[in-house]
């Protein structure tokens, strides 16, 4: 038995259990491994969550993305807002259906797009506002949804890290045209792969459908030019599996944030991530900001055998193909020298927690 005191705690720990392996078997047996009642069913089950009349399962959170995209009929010539600071699928999708993401600065204590920041981008091109409720923290939706109706823009809620989080009690994916989930394995829930579209619009939700399966509702119809994002079954009965357990996994997440939050408030150099009043923050990631010395954190964490990470060292406008993109988004700069993801996966133990906030305490950070 190794020491426990140098086992490894993993930023991240997907959970594969007995639960998950008999549901994928069971398809399996079946021969009805894709578009079938396993998907139907998560679609149902899913609107709980999302808190809309539709959901549309999809073979990715980035196919989510762009296939709502695509349904809401944007494409070139039209201008999306998206914040920089974020996973590169988000303005990757804009790209994708053709049309050009412009870049907005976050508010520093959600590291969320900024409402001000995103007023101030609106122009004639403009035709939706992206917001990402970035690590589980939603976006102010309440502000944003105001500027929307105000500019007659679309809204669609890049919701991929945040599966139950809420706006005043209101599920994030329900506030826009559409929201969209991500099920890969390191997500709050998961299906090995797989994502879904949220709408309370019927006729969206059947050009979603018919755009996930190559234009087509009935066999060999094809009533427009589709793709071929379909879930599987197997997916499919992983996600509902999960989903079972999400509410279960979401408090142990939001535990070990106060636990953590408690116990890092004297950290020397480091920043414990607020909470908005109006937010419920479901914890995809639990990410403290370290002014000075970030590098040398991530370094020292996990030679101390935890398993932090940075998320997202480089901002979107920076990466290769949006090098052209002028853009000036200080708190977005800023943000990606200093964040630092700890572990707040539901597996952690109390003694893992302990461990965390002892190995902050003793980081040796320049002054």
């Amino acid at each position: 038995m190794p020491d426990q005191q140098r086992e490894f705690i993993p930023p991240a720990k997907p959970h594969i259990g007995e639960a998950e392996i008999e549901a994928a078997v069971a398809v399996l047996r079946s021969g009805r491994v894709v578009q079938g009642p396993e998907v139907a069913a998560f679609e149902a089950e899913f609107t709980k969550v999302s808190g809309t009349a539709e959901c549309v399962a999809v073979n990715s959170g980035t196919s989510a993305l762009q296939l709502a995209l695509l349904a809401m009929g944007i494409g070139p010539g039209d201008e999306v807002i998206v914040p920089s600071f974020s996973f590169a699928a988000s303005a990757n999708a804009v790209r994708l259906v053709g049309a050009e993401p412009v870049f907005a600065d976050i508010e520093p204590d959600t590291f969320c797009v900024d409402p001000d920041a995103v007023a101030a981008l609106i122009g004639p091109k403009t035709v939706a506002i992206m917001p990402v409720h970035l690590y589980g923290h939603p976006a102010d939706m309440t502000r944003l949804t105001a500027l929307a109706e105000r500019h007659s823009l679309a809204i669609l809620e890049d919701a991929c890290q945040a599966h139950g989080a809420q706006v005043e009690g209101r599920p994030v994916g329900s506030f826009g045209v559409a929201g969209t989930f991500s099920f890969y394995p390191t997500k709050n829930m998961h299906a090995l792969e797989g994502g879904m579209v949220s709408t309370d619009d019927p006729k969206l939700a059947r050009t979603l459908r018919l755009l996930r399966n190559q234009g087509m509702e009935a066999r060999y119809q094809n009533e427009i030019v589709g793709a071929n994002m379909r879930m599987t079954d197997v997916s499919a009965a992983i996600g509902r599996v999960q989903l079972g357990r999400l509410d279960e996994w979401t408090e142990q997440r939001r535990s070990n944030a106060a636990h953590l939050d408690k116990g890092l408030a004297g950290a020397a150099g480091v920043v414990v991530p607020p909470v908005a009043p109006w937010a419920r923050h479901i914890y995809h990631q639990y990410t403290v900001r370290v002014p000075v010395g970030r590098d040398a954190a991530l370094e020292q964490l996990n030679a101390a055998g935890i398993g932090s990470a940075v998320y997202y060292p480089i901002p979107i406008h920076k990466l290769a193909p949006y090098a052209h993109v002028e853009a000036d988004l200080p708190e977005t700069d800023k943000a990606a020298a200093e964040v630092l993801s700890l572990p707040i996966h539901p597996a952690l133990s109390e003694g893992d927690l302990d461990r965390i906030v002892e190995a902050v305490h003793s980081l040796e950070l320049p002054q």
